[in-house]
């Protein structure tokens, strides 16, 4: 599918029932609910991006399946954010002034979904994310409630580097940030977790984007003598600062978020570079059947493993929690959706692990729908708290030691 094709999701066989329907039945199933998939399929984002367009689409199909949401059929109009607020910006335009979408989900840069935030507010739609920044859990950003975040806040992120500090001994971190939001509220949040343990960060820096070198950066960093280095970064800039670090020879630990350590870091830098590295990110629910029908079904579409990419776990729960919101409201309107969307994935109800098996649990009662990526349980701000994996790259593999809850 093109990114800027409609997506249109449905099949002769529901047509053809829907003909033969009594007419009240035809009134009431008429129409689509429209999703717009705005995902970072080019860009710092692409290594997640198409598998998180492809998530949506794939669970809308599931979904549709079902008999649709509320006697609708979820339709997905797709556009790549480029991982840029720009194109963020205007891709949302489209998709809400032209292809009149009444949700948008998948954006994953923070500076991405803080420019379109306001977009969807001003068109009274729901918005969910993948991406970090505090600030989209808050008024002026959520004034509306509108928005859910599916991904760890970067505070939750700062608190997990601090208690993997505290476990490794490390007693001189520094941090380098990426200057854009997400960023900088991973070290601005491990920089808070770490002094509340009565610590201090040896030094910090906020370099800017897109440098053929970071060196200068990098040693005003080392001159302080780390014994660890804390960063906010992004896989290309996290590729040319390993490279120049390894270059001067000055032994030292590197944490570094799931995004940027990743095993395209490994191929980038070779084996050598990065031994040693501490990756650290969010993982999914991966005992729950939530879990299990998202990785078949993201294998089979991609070839790869459903624990290789968090962030389409997170766009498929988007697609199941939203629907069963719809269900559950029995209506399109966002005030009865948004009111309906923690009744149908917090406690204290039915635990279902897919849409069917939830459309046919709320004719009974409540329930709780617990995700692929985490057990979705959004607190006041529409913000969940997956657990985080502690990575250590060895021999050119990231070999998972232990689990970080915070």
């Amino acid at each position: 599918m093109t990114t800027n094709r409609r997506q249109f999701i449905g099949t002769l066989g529901a047509a053809s029932a829907l003909i033969a329907a009594p007419s009240v039945l035809r009134a009431q199933s008429q129409g689509v609910f429209r999703i717009g998939a705005l995902c970072p399929v080019t860009g710092a984002g692409s290594p997640y991006g198409s598998g998180m367009q492809k998530m949506i689409i794939a669970a809308a199909e599931i979904v549709n399946a079902a008999g649709g949401a509320a006697g609708r059929k979820i339709e997905v109009v797709a556009e790549d954010d480029q991982t840029s607020p720009q194109a963020g910006v205007l891709a949302a335009k489209k998709l809400i002034d032209v292809n009149k979408v009444q949700a948008l989900m998948g954006t994953w840069s923070s500076g991405v979904s803080l420019a379109v935030l306001p977009l969807t507010n001003d068109a009274n739609i729901i918005m969910m994310n993948t991406s970090g920044a505090p600030a989209l859990s808050v008024p002026p950003a959520n004034a509306k409630g509108l928005a859910y975040r599916f991904q760890a806040t970067n505070d939750r992120f700062g608190k997990a580097f601090a208690e993997i500090c505290v476990k490794e001994g490390f007693k001189r971190p520094a941090t380098m940030a990426f200057n854009n939001a997400s960023g900088i509220g991973n070290t601005e949040g491990f920089r808070k977790a770490w002094e509340a343990k009565g610590n201090k960060v040896v030094e910090s820096v906020v370099y800017e984007p897109n440098q053929a070198s970071y060196r200068s950066e990098l040693q005003k960093i080392l001159a302080a003598n780390p014994d660890v280095i804390v960063t906010g970064s992004y896989l290309s800039d996290t590729t040319i600062i390993m490279r120049e670090w390894f270059q001067t020879g000055q032994p030292v630990k590197w944490i570094i978020p799931g995004w940027a350590a990743n095993p395209d870091l490994v191929k980038a830098t070779g084996p050598e570079v990065v031994e040693g590295v501490i990756s650290v990110d969010s993982i999914s629910n991966e005992t729950a059947p939530s879990f299990k029908a998202y990785a078949e079904v993201y294998e089979k579409t991609t070839g790869q493993s459903g624990q290789s990419n968090i962030f389409s776990a997170m766009t498929w729960d988007m697609v199941h929690a939203l629907a069963l919101a719809i269900e559950a409201a029995g209506s399109t309107e966002t005030a009865a959706i948004n009111a309906k969307i923690r009744e149908v994935s917090n406690p204290d109800g039915t635990k279902v692990y897919s849409y069917a098996e939830g459309k046919d649990a709320l004719k009974k009662g409540k329930i709780n729908y617990e995700g692929a990526s985490s057990v979705l349980d959004f607190d006041q701000y529409g913000d969940v708290s997956p657990s985080f994996g502690v990575f250590f790259i060895e021999g050119g593999k990231l070999n998972r030691r232990y689990v970080v809850n915070v």
